[in-house]
């Protein structure tokens, strides 16, 4: 049987003998479509090249893309699992041409491909085109050998694409395969057309044509061609199957899942098995390619992801995380495809591992009340959206996990409801997403580049420099020239200054020319163009003139002694917690660092004591920091950590710091090695010294550590000395004593609380001050009442008095009012032979709406109460006999 790897692999290596560049998938979060949450086809990489904003060393692609459709406009997930071909993540093969060949050769491509090296019977295959491309049909026609019959002509915009309302467009021609008259449905086109039938496995689109606003369209100078053929949809007919969970990959998780579930695959839980095999793989890529979960964005979905899966596993029986245990069959089956996903098993592990253990706490909880709700309504009814709302607030159930649970009721959600019931959390958690960071005048950057060519950056050598003005940006637009006062981006050939990324903030400076001068506050990066962010100070600067750059070096120092403190920190996270740490983001600014990493729980002191130790041990080892540009792979074959959903180009830039007795790199004692574009000292002992300010949450699943570094760590520790001064001072003691005095201070000042406390309640069971009632017990309505009113005593000690004088009295009630800390405290205490038609409850409620204060609970025997002041002590304990009196 031919497998979906072999398929795969035919697949990219026709089209790499047909001259195509084979292209690595890019990752799963866009980096050049800001409308997109996640790439959904093989085209979103090569965006900006079918637009001619930019232009690559080829004309010729073939790509397996591995895409995710599960939120906003593209979202699959309410029927996956449920039918035979959709998908959360699926890879998409296809072959692009960028001006190069046209219709004349993507047709035969195809056609060979399917034919030859697939195998497929040409007597299965029919073909769908644009009702008026005649030059389409006629290529099928004479190359192929298909009859009229089998070339159905689509008048619809089904098979005529478009990039959006103007730009590049076009006709699509579709490659369907017929299963034969056994299997219900109709040809395309034929109102039977929705059956299983006839399958769509391969759609090539022609960009021939850009349309105006006005509808009007006009041949492209360069036609391009985009093609997208499903993997999971061809492996299933090339299997001779019907149903993509059949193909052996899909059938090998789905079997895992019934191993760790000991459950039949085959059996009642069918559904269950092919749910949690799709959004596992899902999953996992999103979290390989620096997705994690969260209540926002693309983290969000990831968690409805995971959170449908799990509720899956749960009514398979499963009383223990799941999908974790899954990993290892998904590395198995595509790891050599997508090495990422081994790179990132043990963060992918321990972040499903997290989300399940969690989600189970509350699963059960959630499900019992949806049973209850459901309960109490009739037959099929729908369940409220109020219902359905609160297993989302109180639970954390999406909506669609609700709907999902009650599909198989036969059941459905009270929409609009829901929606009434959510609108503001709703609005946050369905908010467009903000984008993938690229401006929205990126073609402005990639035409600089384009005429320009690139900024090329001199900064790892050189904090001074000199560069040619190339561009000049104000208020949008390019201009030739800028004056004083003007707040202007520009473009230099050249430049020593960083362009912020990967967590180091942009440098600032100065930009001098022959005319004028500016200070350069921030630098920026764009289509390989850096982006000086700059305010004109002096005289006027021009573009084509040379200029004079300098770097805030006190503040680059700083930086990069952060950054490169970062990489020793990263490294002794892992020797102290785990292979599972990994970087999931970080600041590298000139007053602080800040490094946030996978890890499921907070640090206890020890480990965080251990952390800094570790860190500072290797900047006094002050070993060189190395720095050598390798491929991708051979940086991770000697242990190079990276960024986890960073796309690498062909050659990357190695940091390594550090020497260990049993290591990594080439030598094997390499203590950290990381791919890192970012500035950094030329010793370990330029940073100087490392300050940890604290460890906290930053998102489910992802901890923090702030830090402090050089002068900055240094100007702390002083302050925390100064500090200690003071407190020796006037404790009159030596700094080194003074945490021993502090702690005798503290047991000093317990035991006199205890003392004084002790002598209040003697006072108190003594008599009291005798103000405002006295201490003389009276009857009220039969019953024994004593009032107090007391000076000092905290509301704390009220309850040990009022035991003491329910002993004294024998039978009775008992009123406490006190004054103390610049509030009043109530208690009130009744015997036990009286709880039965008297509540001290009552009593101490009267008091306390006297005193001008609100409510006051307890027990029948013992209840407490707060007012503002004592002050109307007398009306208070009136209040209470009255309500003794009844």
């Amino acid at each position: 049987m031919t497998s979906l790897n072999d398929i795969r692999a035919t697949f990219l290596g026709f089209f790499e003998t047909n001259d195509h560049r084979v292209v690595d998938s890019s990752p799963l979060v866009p980096r050049n479509d800001p409308t997109l949450m996640f790439t959904n086809s093989g085209m979103v990489q090569f965006k900006n090249v079918f637009t001619g904003v930019e232009h690559r060393d080829y004309v010729r692609a073939t790509t397996a893309q591995k895409c995710v459709r599960a939120g906003g406009k593209h979202n699959d997930l309410d029927n996956v699992g449920y039918t035979a071909r959709h998908h959360t993540f699926f890879e998409m093969l296809g072959n692009f041409s960028f001006g190069d060949y046209f219709k004349e050769a993507a047709i035969p491509f195809a056609w060979d491909l399917i034919t030859k090296e697939f195998g497929i019977s040409k007597d299965r295959l029919l073909v769908t085109v644009y009702h008026t491309d005649d030059e389409a049909a006629q290529i099928w026609k004479t190359y192929a050998g298909l009859p009229d019959e089998r070339i159905i002509r689509i008048p619809t915009s089904d098979n005529f694409w478009q990039m959006g309302p103007t730009g590049p467009c076009g006709p699509c021609t579709e490659i369907f395969y017929d299963h034969g008259d056994h299997i219900p449905g109709g040809p395309p086109g034929s109102p039977d057309e929705d059956g299983d039938r006839f399958i769509e496995i391969w759609n090539l689109v022609f960009m021939q044509y850009e349309q105006f606003e006005d509808g009007t369209r006009r041949e492209l100078g360069a036609q391009s061609i985009d093609t997208g053929m499903g993997l999971e949809r061809i492996g299933a007919l090339l299997q001779g199957k019907h149903d993509n969970y059949d193909t052996d990959l899909m059938r090998a998780l789905i079997e895992a899942c019934a191993h760790a579930t000991s459950s039949d695959p085959d059996g009642p839980g069918r559904i269950h098995h092919r749910v949690i095999a799709d959004h596992l793989r899902s999953t996992s890529f999103l979290i390989a390619d620096g997705v994690m979960p969260s209540n926002e964005g693309r983290g969000y979905v990831l968690r409805r992801i995971m959170r449908r899966a799990m509720r899956h596993a749960h009514l398979l029986g499963a009383k223990d995380p799941v999908m974790y245990r899954l990993v290892p069959a998904l590395v198995m089956q595509m790891g050599q495809a997508y090495p990422e996903l081994g790179r990132a098993q043990p963060l992918i592990e321990e972040t499903l591992k997290l989300e399940e253990s969690r989600f189970r706490e509350t699963l059960d909880r959630g499900l019992r009340l949806l049973d209850e709700e459901l309960a109490h309504l009739p037959d099929r009814a729908d369940l409220p959206g109020a219902a359905a709302f609160k297993l989302y607030d109180t639970y954390g159930f999406p909506l669609d996990l609700t709907q999902d649970a009650l599909r198989e009721r036969g059941r459905a959600v009270d929409v609009a409801g829901f929606d009434a019931a959510m609108a503001e959390q709703k609005a946050k958690a369905r908010a467009a997403w903000a984008g993938s960071g690229e401006t929205a005048d990126a073609a402005l950057w990639f035409d600089i580049a384009e005429r320009d060519g690139t900024t090329e950056f001199l900064g790892y050598d050189t904090e001074t420099a000199e560069g040619q003005i190339r561009a000049i940006v104000l208020g949008g637009a390019e201009v030739p020239e800028a004056s004083a006062g003007d707040s202007v981006l520009i473009v230099l050939n050249q430049t020593p200054f960083y362009a912020e990324a990967g967590g180091q903030v942009g440098d600032s400076g100065v930009l001098r020319t022959d005319t004028g001068v500016a200070r350069i506050t921030d630098t920026r990066k764009t289509a390989g163009v850096f982006i000086h962010v700059a305010d004109v100070t002096e005289g006027r600067i021009a573009t084509g003139t040379g200029a004079e750059l300098r770097v805030n070096h006190d503040r680059r120092s700083a930086i990069r002694a952060n950054h490169s403190a970062t990489h020793l920190l990263h490294e002794a996270l892992r020797e102290a917690l785990g292979e599972h740490v990994a970087q999931r983001g970080s600041l590298n600014a000139p007053d602080r660092l800040r490094f946030d990493f996978s890890h499921s729980k907070a640090m206890t002191p020890e480990e965080l004591v251990r952390v800094e130790a570790e860190v500072n041990a290797f900047i006094r080892q002050n070993s060189k920091v190395e720095t050598r540009i390798m491929t991708p792979d051979d940086a991770r074959a000697i242990g190079a950590q990276a960024l986890f959903g960073e796309k690498y180009g062909d050659e990357v830039r190695v940091v390594s710091m550090g020497e260990a007795p049993t290591g990594k790199g080439l030598n094997g004692r390499t203590w950290s090695i990381e791919l890192c574009g970012g500035t950094h000292v030329r010793q370990t002992g330029d940073i100087g010294l490392f300050v940890t300010l604290g460890e906290s949450a930053s998102s489910a699943g992802v901890r923090r550590i702030e830090a402090l570094t050089g002068q900055a760590a240094f100007d702390h520790l002083a302050g925390q000395d100064r500090k200690l001064a003071e407190v020796a001072a006037v404790l009159k003691a030596r700094p080194e004593d003074a945490p021993d005095r502090v702690r005798a201070l503290l047991d000093e000042r317990k035991a006199l609380q205890a003392e004084v406390a002790d002598l209040r309640r003697k006072i108190a069971l003594g008599g009291g001050s005798g103000a405002e009632g006295g201490e003389v017990p009276r009857t009220v309505n039969g019953v024994t009442f004593l009032a107090q009113v007391l000076d000092g005593v905290p509301g704390r000690d009220l309850p040990g008095l009022i035991d003491a004088l329910k002993a004294r009295v024998g039978s009775g009630a008992v009123l406490l009012i006190s004054e103390a800390d610049g509030k009043a405290a109530v208690a009130a205490g009744v015997t036990t032979d009286l709880t039965g038609r008297l509540s001290a409850v009552d009593i101490a409620r009267a008091a306390v709406e006297a005193l001008g204060g609100k409510g006051g609970g307890g027990r029948p025997d013992m209840a407490q109460g707060g007012a503002k002041s004592a002050e109307n002590a007398a009306a208070a304990i009136a209040a209470a006999e009255a309500a003794l009196k009844g």
